[in-house]
């Protein structure tokens, strides 16, 4: 381990925190790979949460390698290992504040559901509210609730309803509630002036086009983009997940022009998500142990 490993951690964290993010916020393959590009997004964002971590522990350690470091080095380090302490902090309160506050609120609307919803032939196993405005989302949990309203119903057509709740029941298969929730704690883990909600937003998009695949291959195309014009306004109670988590008129634009499915798009994505987490443990944190290791023999 030389004096710059935390240093080359906190800068990897960091870049991985903020023009990382930016950078593929504004990349356009995304659009045709986003289960590719969800898994991308998480790479990054373990990577910048493994390098954190790494820095103030590796700054830790200083003292069992270098008898007599250089004062600019025990700042440098001392830095790492501030920053570290303060995002694994956060990181836990914001996993209990953040996981109690959603879970909760899903508690109360599928309690809700439960008291106010009604079963209806026009929409198989789902819960309808006889609600005044046109809505569909789905509460997340064990067991999820997907819900629809009367007026939504009445505004769409069969093969449009079909749709709308394959959409849902796809969120609620694939557990996308965990994995923004997983994006929200990390988000508020870093200190207010490295982060930015860049990654929450991309992820919100890339699950709601998972979702839209998922209901275009079970009603096409035509009938989803016609629900989602027809639900472009509906609401949704606070930690539900909508139809409407992002603008409805992209989605529509991606029906038109971008194909389901993008597998030479995608094979690339998965590899650069695996480089992007192997290279930096293997360039950084095994020398990193190697030396602590051979300090200690």
């Amino acid at each position: 381990m030389t004096p710059a490993t935390p240093v080359v951690l906190l800068v990897l964290a960091l870049a991985l925190t903020g023009p990382g993010p930016a950078a593929l916020a504004r990349a356009r393959w995304p659009l045709r790979a986003p289960r590719a590009a969800l898994v991308f997004w998480q790479a990054m964002a373990l990577s910048a949460l493994l390098a954190a971590l790494g820095a103030g522990l590796s700054a830790a350690t200083l003292v069992l390698v270098y008898q007599d470091p250089h004062p600019v080095v025990v700042a440098l380090h001392s830095a790492a290992l501030l920053l570290t302490l303060v995002v694994v902090a956060r990181l836990l309160w914001s996993a209990h504040t953040l996981g109690t506050a959603l879970r909760a609120g899903r508690r109360r609307q599928r309690h809700l559901v439960d008291l106010l919803g009604r079963a209806d032939a026009r929409a198989p196993g789902a819960d309808v509210l006889d609600a005044e405005r046109p809505l569909a989302y789905c509460i997340p949990g064990v067991p999820s609730r997907v819900v629809i309203s009367t007026p939504a119903i009445d505004r769409l057509a069969d093969d449009e309803v079909t749709a709308v709740l394959a959409h849902e029941r796809a969120h609620a298969r694939a557990r996308h509630d965990l994995v923004l929730e997983a994006f929200a704690v990390l988000h508020n883990a870093f200190p207010r002036f490295v982060r930015s909600r860049t990654a929450l937003d991309a992820t919100a998009g890339l699950v709601e086009m998972l979702a839209d695949d998922a209901a275009r291959r079970r009603s096409g195309d035509v009938p989803l983009a016609r629900a989602l014009a027809g639900l472009s306004t509906a609401p949704a109670p606070p930690g539900a997940l909508a139809a409407t988590s992002v603008t409805p008129a992209a989605r529509i634009r991606r029906l038109a022009h971008v194909p389901a499915s993008a597998p030479l798009v995608s094979a690339p994505a998965y590899l650069a998500a695996a480089a992007l987490f192997a290279i930096p443990t293997v360039a950084v944190a095994v020398p990193w142990l190697s030396a602590v290791t051979a300090s200690l023999t």
